[in-house]
């Protein structure tokens, strides 16, 4: 009996226990729930003010998006056909010319793609990317509303990949320009165009970077980095800033998979502007010209000469004859400001030097000696490309420049190796596909190539064939080449 009643009272306390934590732990969940609710609500001024940041978002893209144009391109390709197989005399009693031909004749294929572009006239211009119209036989451009009309290529640099395409079309509203030497590292931008086919996509990101050159996307550069979305068939959109004007003409992404991991860079609309012009004007882009070969300040120079900062380019080298010279540059001379406008590095005056009209006259202050000095400097016109004619050599079609101490260091080739750097090789040389951008010929027909000066003299030699021998990647190899 007493066992029974120990049972029971233990039971009745087990109970009493578990019902007073139940009631803790219910006490305390509704206390955290009602802290939660309470403490987390939304107040009203955050929603209006993300309200305003959205509507003023959406309001931009509005206004830009009828001045986007989706761009699509055809280009036929023909590839050789296939040997025939059965050249034995035996299996050739068997089969007749026709079917020989039908192996041996050349099979034509039709490749699409597509990309972005940007109404910057109502009259019709379009901007884009070089890369999205290259090689183009057929162009078709689709807008806002919808309608799609052919597209004429107007001219074309391949140095800055910009493009100018016109349409015969009412109607059109063209984009404010922007002013992209005012944009500030943080600053809201947009993106629009049409990645992987999807029409008008809009991103929006801030600008990461400007200045940006040595990407190795293109000859001149100066980009602004954004990490607003980037993706294949954005190229030649453009890049807004808040007031919805025209900023930059978006070109390529950083990647190691191709898509889009937050670096993505535009070609500033004062620099697209400028080749624009130029493109309809003169059906070429006329470049400015100062004959200096320059390269960054290191460490080492600027604690000699007591600079603060590693800004500004030091001349290494004067052209003979150069607006530079004419103006008394000299060796050694360290650029600090071009045209009012601060120095930071030597691909940087490099981009003001060329941006600059032909016939303009220049204040450059200079550090000589440990002074600063001004000078003035009348910018000449970019001398014409070091390159030949299909018609004259087969090594027609290479275009060079000088393996100066910025390229060396840019490209990593050691101080045993002299010559010249391969810029860029036309599709029709003969040695498309066998050299290629950033080779250092060497020598040519067992004569050495020291500079621009003594390739073009071989070139002129040399007709039907060539021995190069050339740097790549740590190694020196050679090749034939041979008029095809």
């Amino acid at each position: 009996m007493k066992k029974n009643k120990k049972f029971l009272l233990s039971g009745i306390l087990l109970i009493f226990i578990g019902i007073t934590i139940g009631l803790i732990i219910s006490s305390k969940f509704d206390f955290q729930t009602k802290g939660y609710s309470e403490d987390y609500q939304i107040s009203r001024e955050s929603q209006e003010t993300l309200s305003k940041i959205g509507s003023a978002m959406a309001e931009v893209v509005q206004a830009v998006r009828p001045s986007v144009v989706n761009i699509y391109t055809t280009k036929k390709i023909k590839r050789p056909g296939i040997p025939f197989p059965f050249n034995d005399p035996f299996f050739r009693r068997f089969f007749d010319d026709e079917f020989e031909r039908f192996f041996d004749r050349q099979r034509e294929f039709t490749q699409t793609s597509l990309g972005s572009g940007v109404i910057v006239d109502s009259s019709g211009y379009i901007l884009t990317n070089y890369h999205v119209i290259k090689g183009a036989d057929e162009i078709k451009v689709k807008l806002y509303d919808k309608r799609v009309f052919d597209g004429t290529v107007i001219g074309f640099d391949a140095k800055t990949d910009i493009a100018v395409v016109k349409i015969k079309a009412d109607g059109l509203r063209a984009i404010k320009w922007g002013d992209s030497d005012k944009l500030k590292v943080g600053e809201t931008v947009i993106a629009i165009g049409n990645p992987y086919g999807l029409n008008l996509t809009v991103t929006s990101g801030i600008v990461s970077a400007t200045g940006r050159a040595n990407v190795g996307i293109s000859d001149y550069e100066d980009f602004i980095q954004t990490d607003a979305a980037i993706n294949p068939g954005n190229s030649g959109g453009p890049l807004v800033n808040v007031k919805g004007e025209l900023v930059g003409i978006n070109t390529a992404i950083f990647s190691t998979t191709g898509g889009y991991q937050g670096i993505g860079f535009a070609i500033p609309s004062n620099m697209a502007r400028v080749v624009m012009d130029n493109l309809i004007k003169h059906k070429k882009v006329v470049r400015g010209w100062l004959g200096v070969t320059v390269q960054d300040i290191d460490t080492e120079m600027a604690k000699s000469l007591q600079m603060k900062e590693l800004k500004g380019a030091v001349i290494t080298d004067v052209h003979e004859g150069s607006p530079a010279e004419k103006a008394g540059l000299m060796r050694k001379d360290i650029i600090i400001s071009f045209d009012g406008k601060e120095v930071e590095d030597s691909a940087h005056l490099r981009n003001l030097v060329v941006s600059t009209p032909p016939g303009k006259t220049v204040k450059l202050e200079i550090i000589r000696n440990g002074k600063v000095h001004s000078i003035t400097a009348t910018i000449g016109e970019l001398p014409a490309e070091q390159k030949v004619s299909l018609s004259e050599s087969v090594l027609a079609g290479i275009q060079v420049e000088e393996l100066t101490t910025r390229l060396r260091n840019q490209l990593n080739i050691p101080k045993r190796i002299n010559g010249v750097v391969v810029t860029s090789i036309d599709p029709d040389s003969p040695a498309e596909g066998l050299l290629t951008k950033g080779d250092v010929i060497i020598e040519i027909n067992n004569q050495k190539i020291n500079n621009v000066k003594d390739f073009m003299k071989v070139v002129g030699q040399v007709k039907n064939q060539a021995v190069v021998w050339f740097y790549r990647k740590g190694v020196v190899s050679y090749i034939t080449l041979k008029i095809r």
